[in-house]
């Protein structure tokens, strides 16, 4: 078994759309979207972003590992709080640019603020103030983030 994992270069609409190779579309900044899901429900955990050697780690490990755009870093998830993201599924969207991720993960949260998922406030829609108040559309952390992480100030927040 290899090592690495080698991505073909894109030739063709056809071959990239319909074809059997793997030939991701990286953006001007070398990273591809990843939307992250839980694999038994389907809920939206996050939304990350990988480059190519996330992705490749990604692959080889069964791991989710993406890259942070705010410190610059390659982070295997969960490395520092134990909530690892096996991954269940990979896919790749149509034209190679965005990458979806089923995974489960222990412990069963994915927000580094202690939520389980990081969507974890909704915006009201509708006619009314021009500024909106977020609702918690989850009610109680899965985790404390001063317990894993420390007190600290987050890194991951610009």
């Amino acid at each position: 078994m290899s090592n690495d994992v080698r991505f073909f270069s894109r030739l063709t609409i056809e071959q990239v759309e319909e074809g059997h190779e793997l030939a991701p579309k990286f953006d001007a900044d070398g990273l591809l979207p990843c939307v992250t899901t839980a694999h038994g429900t389907g809920e939206v955990l996050m939304l990350g972003y990988m480059n190519a050697e996330a992705l490749k780690k990604t692959i080889l490990t069964g791991e989710a590992h993406y890259w942070s755009r705010s410190r610059k870093v390659l982070w295997h998830k969960g490395a520092t709080s134990g909530l690892v993201q096996k991954v269940e599924e990979l896919r790749i969207d149509d034209d190679q640019d965005a990458i979806w991720l089923r995974v489960s993960v222990n412990g069963d949260a994915s927000c580094h603020v202690g939520y389980r998922s990081c969507f974890y406030r909704s915006i009201p829609m509708g006619e009314g103030p021009d500024e909106r108040t977020l609702q918690y559309e989850e009610s109680e952390k899965s985790f404390d983030p001063k317990v894993v992480y420390g007190d600290a100030p987050n890194p991951t927040i610009l």
